[in-house]
């Protein structure tokens, strides 16, 4: 019995001195491990000023102003709010209103930032400024804001004074 487990350890031994066998119990080299045919995936991390930008970019795509129905464009920031009425086929502005004008800043109060009853009066005003213009029409661009608060306050507020959209 003792001479048969020499004899298959012998065998087991001989079997693990030859070359093939050490390829397979050598560990893996893990340096080259990906392949290089696979794409490295990686998250995108957007800022909300990028969504917003990219919004505006597909509204535009649809929307652009003419001599007959210029683009009513909104910008709204931390502190102000802007609207500009814009001929898109001589890229020229045809009327513009902020809360930075005169008119604007002193009869409301505010200090910390435009309010709805700011953005009414701003499309009180663009609406009056278009149509002593002859402006009666026009293309309403959000400027990839979400149509609600002071965005759809100025919209309305320009609907009612005799802006078309």
């Amino acid at each position: 019995m003792a001479a048969s487990a020499s004899a298959s350890l012998s065998f087991f031994h001989s079997t693990l001195a030859s070359s093939s066998s050490q390829q397979l119990f050598q560990p893996p080299n893990f340096v080259n491990f990906r392949p290089q045919t696979l794409p490295i995936i990686q998250a995108k991390a957007h800022t909300r000023r990028e969504d917003r930008t990219a919004r505006h970019v597909r509204i535009r795509k649809k929307v652009e102003g003419t001599p007959e129905r210029p683009r009513l464009c909104v910008f709204r920031s931390n502190k102000h709010l802007y609207v500009q009425v814009i001929d898109d086929t001589k890229m020229h502005t045809l009327a513009s209103a902020s809360t930075m004008q005169k008119l604007i800043s002193e009869s409301i109060d505010y200090s910390s930032g435009p309010t709805i009853e700011v953005a009414q009066k701003v499309g009180e005003i663009i609406a009056k400024n278009c149509l002593e213009k002859g402006i009666t029409k026009v293309a309403f661009d959000r400027g990839g804001y979400p149509y609600h608060g002071r965005v759809k306050a100025l919209a309305d507020a320009a609907r009612e004074h005799g802006l078309v959209f």
